[in-house]
């Protein structure tokens, strides 16, 4: 899986470890020791780390049946302050990681008979959101890349579905929070514009991820699903 040093990265090799799944975890920053984890490090967004974060599944543990797709970065910024450096920066973590870890692993998947993947989108990507003019256009491209590869590689076996969070309690909102004049008012406002009136955490997308990847999801794929606290829905 990619962006595996996240809080939400962190908590899907959690998981994925504690029922037994061999776990190759891949970030641009060194990943968390976790018991049993093969780490590899390098830009999601390059074809090289991809090729590679591949390859170690295979050579360690004979197959690859899920890939999780979920580096992120994130730029607050209007369309007249979001800079080209920006824009590309964005679109590489963002859309580039997915096609290029898409594109290697999915020939592994087709010779094996099937695979599983699982990209991590966001609301963003349903809805507009103001200020976020980068990101949004990033996440908007995350749902299609979802909806094609799932259509287009169903005969071979391979279910490639997404999560759309809602607001979760990670260093991306604590960060944007922070930096407002009014903190407290602001997180108390992106709370309210969720029914259940609280922030996500890591460990419930980390669940929405692996059931999403297993056997129990066996007839979905194609799927975007928004573990939004019901934002989308109001």
């Amino acid at each position: 899986m990619t962006g595996a040093a996240g809080s939400i990265g962190s908590a899907v090799t959690r998981l994925l470890r504690a029922q037994g799944a061999d776990v190759v975890a891949s970030d641009v920053r060194a990943v968390p020791a976790v018991d049993g984890l093969v780490t590899v490090e390098g830009d999601a967004s390059l074809a090289e780390t991809a090729a590679r974060t591949v390859a170690t599944a295979v050579e360690r543990f004979g197959r690859l049946d899920v890939l999780v797709n979920n580096a992120g970065h994130i730029v607050y910024k209007s369309i007249l302050d979001t800079s080209d450096e920006d824009w590309d920066r964005v679109m590489a973590v963002n859309v580039r990681s997915m096609f290029v870890h898409c594109r290697a692993a999915i020939p592994v998947m087709r010779e094996q008979g099937g695979g599983t993947i699982v990209n991590v989108a966001s609301i963003s990507g349903l809805i507009g959101i103001p200020a976020l003019t980068a990101y949004t256009a990033s996440k908007g491209a995350v749902v299609q890349l979802t909806r094609q590869l799932a259509v287009e590689w169903a005969p071979e076996g391979i279910r490639v579905n997404a999560v759309a969070p809602g607001a979760i309690d990670t260093p991306f909102l604590t960060d944007f929070v922070a930096a407002q004049d009014d903190p407290e008012g602001v997180a108390a406002s992106i709370r309210g514009e969720h029914p259940l009136g609280r922030f996500g955490t890591p460990e419930e997308i980390a669940e929405t991820i692996v059931f999403l990847a297993s056997d129990r999801a066996s007839f979905v794929t194609g799927a975007v699903l928004a573990a939004d606290g019901g934002f989308t829905a109001a």
